[in-house]
């Protein structure tokens, strides 16, 4: 059985060692590359000065060099990789390519070689890679390209040649690629663009010329060959003005950026011909004024920039084709009024920015006014910033709250428009105590929610925790205020304000000013939102409402809550009001997990809501995902009832009890059946005992009757009798078959018959 074991174990010695012989003969990567499935040999970053020697190369797809300190390639370094599809030779050192170093890779598709030290293309380097669908030669630094640059790369889609020293583009120069799609070429030195630069690329859909040197495009042709085009960047050129007709065959032009220019002069009909474009980017030039008619061919845009310009006035029909709009900047310029209708022709606008410019609030932006007041009624826009800069009594005031009273004419002119009238007050003249209304919100019950149920998206009062009765409707009755007999004040001086301290109270009038005003409220009495116990579905709202002593209130006050996701087209679609004088808190539930929303509160005072967002209202949140959501949960609620993860502990320590017992009763069962088995295999057979003797009585002869003296005896000497001796009390067997085998002269057979004879009443 031992041989047989040992010739095992040889036998799994001499296997290994073949194992680990076997790969001697297979190709190996080189020492400082790692290769994967034998087909992919990356030695990126490894500090190679020289393209190491693939041992079987016939399998190879993916050869990744880049990072290295590469400085030369030859001929020879790939002419064994027929089957290469991808050759990444990126932030090398190259600076020049053999003509024949791709000659073998015919079945190539990408090839890197972007942040190198390339100085030009040599023709025909290029010409053998007829399968080539990507080609980076960006970062280099190139100067010149020639016609047969790109000779034989029918098959390439995207080309790169930004970051190079490009300083113009010659006829025919991207002649043979006649499938390209992606061509970039920003960041060069172009000045100039030959009326063929781009022919021969139908299929050309995204060109970025930014960040160059042009200053004038002087062929109105030259974008004539790319029709398909669906992108074109022009920005961050030098670029001063837009002839006409410049883009007009380009139909299927979706984006056109020109920002970051010097532009001070548009033709009227620059972008005739563009009934496709969707985004025009025109921010950071220098364009004073648009013509009337400039945007007028741009029926499908969607998003206009003009922001960081110097326009001073807009022409009352700048945007009356555009009913698709739906973002406008015109921040940071020199506006200081615009018509009231405007905007009036956009349904679709949902995003103004109108901050950043030098605004008049007078009696000309009472249109500008209304429009705002009607489309935040409707929910289309969150916030737009209408600062004023002029006159010095409402500077840094907002237009969206002032009152139409407030919109003086200018000092040099009159209004075209007659001046609207200010908000009705209610007949009857509603105060407040103050006392009674921190009464009335003290005895309020302090863990009242309120629910957002149903589809309906309706606030219901929750109940309360505490077990006892629930006040399902904890709201002050209008009865309970008291009625004021004094006068009710003239609509045009409801509030003196006076510039640079924004609704201040005037010291002179012993009267306290009447808020009438949702947007003052607001202001006045809203402070600290917050939002608490966010789940995957549901977010407790807080906010904190200062105690009303100095102002008076017209009539009671209820809250109302916005909240809508981020991102949304339209923004504030879902809002809940809370019934009057309720606690300062909700439960918003049924919303989606994982999603981020913005949480507005607003006052509503008789029935009148602040035709503005309160934007220093408003808090960000992002619900939990689905998995974290019971988690958050037991933590949350953990009085609400048993503490799940503790319970789970409870289980999991039961269960190891009861497997620990299980194993003891098991292992004491298998300990008892071997201690048994031991007592009965001794019980049954002698133990053989050498060396062992015992001292506390002489030895006796148990059934010859023969007694002698046995104090001991030693294995080396031989025994004078054969007889073995037993003590009764020693319970041990001594092998009477040693002495047998050593007695002197071996003895008669009587005397063997009588010593087996002794050994059987023994064993017996």
């Amino acid at each position: 059985m031992r041989r047989l074991l040992l010739l095992l174990l040889l036998l799994l010695l001499l296997g290994g060692s073949l194992a680990l012989l076997r790969p001697a003969a297979e190709p190996l990567c080189p020492e400082p590359c790692d290769c994967q499935q034998r087909q992919h040999l990356l030695c990126t970053n490894r500090g190679l000065r020289a393209v190491p020697k693939a041992p079987e190369p016939r399998g190879i797809l993916t050869y990744s060099l880049g990072g290295n300190f590469i400085a030369n390639i030859s001929a020879f370094d790939f002419h064994r990789l027929g089957a290469l599809q991808r050759l990444d030779l990126q932030y090398n050192r190259i600076r020049a390519l053999p003509p024949r170093a791709f000659a073998r890779l015919a079945r190539l598709e990408e090839l890197y070689l972007g942040n190198n030290l390339l100085a030009a293309l040599a023709p025909g380097t290029l010409r053998p890679l007829a399968k080539l669908r990507i080609l980076y030669v960006n970062a280099n630094e190139i100067s010149d390209l020639g016609a047969a640059s790109f000779a034989g790369l029918g098959s390439l889609v995207k080309l790169r040649l930004d970051g190079n020293a490009l300083a113009s583009l010659g006829d025919a120069t991207f002649a043979g690629l006649a499938n390209l799609v992606y061509l970039h070429l920003e960041a060069n030195r172009i000045r100039w663009l030959s009326r063929s630069a781009f022919s021969g690329l139908g299929k050309l859909r995204f060109l970025d010329l930014s960040g160059n040197r042009q200053n004038l495009l002087r062929h109105p042709d030259a974008f004539r060959p790319v029709r398909s085009l669906t992108t074109l960047l022009l920005s961050g050129n030098d670029l001063q003005h837009l002839a006409k007709g410049l883009f007009q065959h380009l139909p299927n032009l979706a984006k056109l950026s020109l920002s970051g220019n010097r532009l001070v002069w548009l033709a009227p009909e620059a972008f005739v011909g563009l009934g496709a474009l969707k985004e025009l980017r025109l921010e950071g030039n220098l364009l004073s004024q648009l013509p009337a008619a400039l945007l007028h061919p741009l029926r499908s845009l969607e998003v206009l920039d003009l922001s960081h310009n110097s326009l001073v006035s807009l022409h009352p029909d700048a945007f009356a084709h555009l009913h698709k709009l739906r973002e406008l900047s015109l921040q940071e310029n020199a506006l200081t009024t615009v018509p009231g209708d405007l905007f009036a022709s956009s349904p679709a606008l949902y995003r103004l920015e109108l901050n950043g410019n030098s605004w008049s609030c007078d009696c000309r932006l009472r249109g500008l006014k209304r429009w705002l007041g009607s489309w935040h009624t409707q929910g289309r826009l969150l916030t737009v910033f209408v600062q004023c800069r002029k006159p010095l009594a409402l500077a840094g005031k907002y237009l969206d709250y002032l009152e139409d009273s407030q919109l003086l004419p200018p000092p040099n002119g009159s209004c075209s428009e007659a001046a609207a009238s200010p908000s009705p007050l209610p007949r009857g003249n509603i105060s407040y105590s103050p006392g009674l209304v921190q009464e009335r919100l003290s005895s309020l019950p302090s863990a009242s929610t309120m629910q957002l149920v149903g589809s309906q998206k309706m606030l219901v009062p929750l109940p309360e925790r505490g077990g006892g009765a629930t006040n399902a409707s904890p709201t002050i009755s209008t009865s309970s205020l008291l009625l004021s007999t004094r006068p009710p004040p003239q609509p045009g001086g409801a509030w003196p304000r006076r510039a640079g301290k924004p609704h201040s109270v005037s010291s002179v009038s012993a009267v306290p000013p009447l808020v009438t005003d949702p947007c003052d409220f607001n202001k006045l009495f809203l402070y600290n939102l917050s939002v608490e116990a966010v789940s995957a579905s549901a977010v407790s709202v807080h906010w904190g409402v200062r105690p009303h002593r100095s102002p008076r209130l017209l009539g009671p006050v209820r809250f109302r809550i916005l909240f809508d996701r981020f991102g949304a087209a339209v923004k504030f679609q879902r809002f809940v009001y809370l019934p009057e004088w309720s606690e300062p808190m909700a439960t918003l539930q049924e919303l989606r997990p994982d999603t981020p929303y913005l949480v507005c509160v607003e006052g509503v005072i008789g029935g009148r809501v602040c035709p503005v967002a309160p934007r220093d209202h408003c808090a960000g949140l992002v619900t939990l995902p689905e998995e974290d959501a019971g988690a958050a949960a037991a933590v949350a609620g953990g009085a609400r009832g048993p503490d799940q993860q503790l319970l789970t502990l409870v289980l999991l320590a039961v269960n190891a009890l009861l497997l620990f017992l299980a194993l003891a009763a098991w292992a004491s069962r298998l300990v008892r059946k071997k201690v048994l088995g031991c007592r009965r295999r001794k019980a049954a057979s002698p133990v053989h005992v050498r060396q062992m003797y015992s001292t506390r009585r002489p030895l006796r002869s148990m059934g010859t009757g023969v007694s002698m003296d046995f104090s001991g005896f030693q294995s080396h000497r031989p025994p004078r009798s054969t007889v073995c001796a037993l003590n009764e009390a020693d319970l041990i067997e001594f092998p009477c078959e040693r002495f047998l085998d050593s007695a002197v002269g071996g003895g008669s057979s009587s005397a063997r018959r009588g010593e087996d004879h002794l050994l059987q009443r023994f064993a017996d």
